[in-house]
């Protein structure tokens, strides 16, 4: 496994991250013994950076996974915390369900520009306090935008970035895969750590993964990459990736084979977008929301280019 540090702040993290949405409610919705068991063949198999947060509902699948070995593990949580209230809340919860007495990386959740880093800077400087009392050992933002990433660099007090970049440029709000990139050039050059998401584009990506992979993990300015990863095969088979080797036919074949679906994301606002540009007319709208026809849907992903909300996943 290769180890690089996450810019400036020391922390020296597996190349590959393991992005724990994948495992739980909201998506595969294993069971914490079946979560907990894959994060430890993981960081069996060298990984030892993993990504989460508040909203993924899945620190008790955390727990049971670093028991024992809290020191070799890199906990990356997020927060959409705003105040001195919430921001307090959010990092005793996170280290209560998680059972640990600080957070490697501590970030304000889905930051979209300089206004909204404002609008959260009260939480920030609670996490800044708490910082200097070694609950947490750095701070970040994740983010779908270019504009939070380049207001970043006004705060020195934000040392990590996780911003979404593929070859594809799936989810960028705000920008294409170039615009973000030269973004993150300047963000490392500044010190900044970045471990990127969503290299394979929510999964729409999913068929051409080899490019998606060479994609981020030959940008130089990208530290680490987090990567959702719902079965041993999938752990097996992306360490083989990042290690630049071939994993076996056995494994690719489990992975070619898995039964994979399109699932929309609760905050789906119903625009309409996808279903208008289906030629499977497998989505439609209904009561506000869009809703798949699995029958129909022979996951292209082509819908999610046209999601403004980055809704729209293959899992």
């Amino acid at each position: 496994m290769d180890y690089r540090y996450l810019g400036s702040t020391g922390l020296l993290v597996s190349r590959l991250c393991y992005g724990t949405l994948t495992i739980g409610p909201l998506q595969a919705k294993l069971s914490v013994e079946e979560g907990s068991e894959l994060l430890k063949e993981a960081f069996d198999r060298g990984i030892n950076f993993l990504d989460t947060a508040e909203l993924y509902n899945n620190y008790d699948y955390i727990k049971h996974a670093v028991k024992g070995r809290r020191n070799k593990v890199i906990i990356s949580a997020k927060s959409y915390a705003y105040s001195n209230e919430t921001a307090e809340a959010s990092l005793q919860k996170a280290m209560r369900e998680i059972g640990t007495d600080y957070i490697d990386i501590f970030s304000l959740h889905e930051q979209e520009s300089e206004h909204t880093i404002r609008g959260h800077y009260e939480a920030l400087t609670y996490f800044m306090r708490a910082k200097e009392k070694g609950y947490i050992r750095t701070l970040g933002i994740s983010t779908h935008t270019v504009a939070a990433v380049e207001a970043a660099l006004k705060y020195p007090e934000i040392q990590v970035l996780h911003p979404i970049i593929n070859k594809a440029g799936l989810g960028i709000l705000d920008g294409k895969a170039e615009d973000m990139l030269k973004a993150i050039e300047r963000a490392a050059q500044a010190g900044k750590g970045i471990y990127s998401m969503k290299a394979l584009g929510g999964g729409n990506l999913i068929h051409s993964a080899k490019e998606c992979f060479d994609f981020v993990l030959g940008n130089q300015n990208i530290n680490a990459v987090a990567v959702g990863m719902q079965s041993k095969a999938e752990i097996i088979n992306n360490i083989a990736v990042f290690e630049g080797k071939e994993a076996s036919e056995e494994i690719k074949n489990q992975i070619s084979s898995k039964k994979r679906r399109l699932m929309i994301d609760f905050w789906c606002t119903g625009c309409g977008s996808c279903s208008e540009k289906c030629q499977q007319k497998a989505i439609i709208v209904k009561n506000g929301k869009a809703e798949v026809n699995p029958e129909k849907c022979v996951l292209c992903g082509y819908c999610s280019a046209y999601c403004p909300d980055f809704c729209i996943k293959i899992i």
